[in-house]
């Protein structure tokens, strides 16, 4: 007679609804025991937009749809230029973000621990993530974290991630978990719903005092953030407190950003 599969070894059961507890505990412990291997103590957690390109390609592009656009100018090529354009100028959220990790990284390797502290940690896919597993690739041994989630877009993780450190989610709710649970800090760029869910969730945990540790959120970009969201409309309405707008910060510049993040990073955790 056959024997039978072992239960944990069973993929028809772990993958059906029944085992659904065992995934999710699954999506705890083997991210822990990753970065206990591998001495990562804390990170630096970046959102921002998937879309975005670095600023040689969102030019190259420009002068594709530029070139076609004269060849053709129809209503379509003229939105698609209009697009580029738009592409170019946020192009610079990209760039950003590529030179704060690879200044945090520059730091963060300096620093005489026997653990690897603030590592920069992105969601693993395009756009401003990859600007930043790229930014700290490009420091000689730095490493960085990607936290990828499977969705049906099939977003995936960029080359630039360290290999150990390269994650793939299921759950939405236990990959923000390894967000928060690790971070000493948040910098948040330009972005969509994904970044504004993300965004709300960490200001709420903080402003509940859920999350009691210090960790200073950055908005990169105030244009962009005061432009989209109208913060101070919320405070005259009472749907939040004055004090709630020192929950994060807004910074313009990649200097400007690193030199607040390292100075709250040690005075707090150092």
């Amino acid at each position: 007679m056959k024997k039978p599969v072992k239960a944990y070894k069973n993929l028809e059961f772990l993958s059906s609804r029944d085992a659904r507890t065992i995934r999710i505990l699954a999506e705890y412990y083997y991210p822990e025991s990753r970065f206990r291997k591998f001495n990562v103590r804390d990170t630096i957690v970046f959102f921002g937009s998937a879309r975005n390109t670095d600023e040689e390609t969102a030019q190259k592009n420009l002068e594709q749809w530029e070139a076609e656009y004269r060849q053709n100018p129809t209503p379509e090529n003229a939105k698609q230029l209009r697009k580029a354009r738009v592409m170019l100028k946020m192009s610079r959220y990209y760039e950003a973000a590529r030179e704060v990790a690879r200044l945090i990284t520059e730091w963060s390797m300096s620093l005489n621990n026997t653990h690897h502290r603030f590592l920069v940690c992105s969601g693993g896919g395009p756009g401003i993530m990859e600007a930043v597993n790229r930014g700290a690739s490009e420091v000689p041994g730095g490493r960085s974290i990607g936290l990828n989630i499977s969705i049906p877009s099939e977003q995936e993780s960029n080359p630039y991630i360290t290999p150990e450190l390269n994650f793939e989610f299921h759950y939405f709710f236990m990959r923000k978990f390894w967000f928060i649970y690790m971070a000493k800090a948040l910098v948040v760029f330009p972005g969509g719903f994904g970044t504004m869910d993300e965004l709300w969730e960490v200001l709420t945990l903080v402003q509940t005092k859920k999350v009691q540790k210090k960790m200073p959120v950055v908005l990169y970009g105030e244009e962009y953030w005061k432009n989209v969201i109208n913060f101070d409309y919320m405070v005259e309405n009472l749907v939040i407190n004055e004090d709630d707008l020192k929950l994060f910060r807004f910074t313009n510049s990649p200097q400007e950003t690193f030199e607040y993040l390292k100075e709250e990073l040690t005075r707090n955790f150092l």
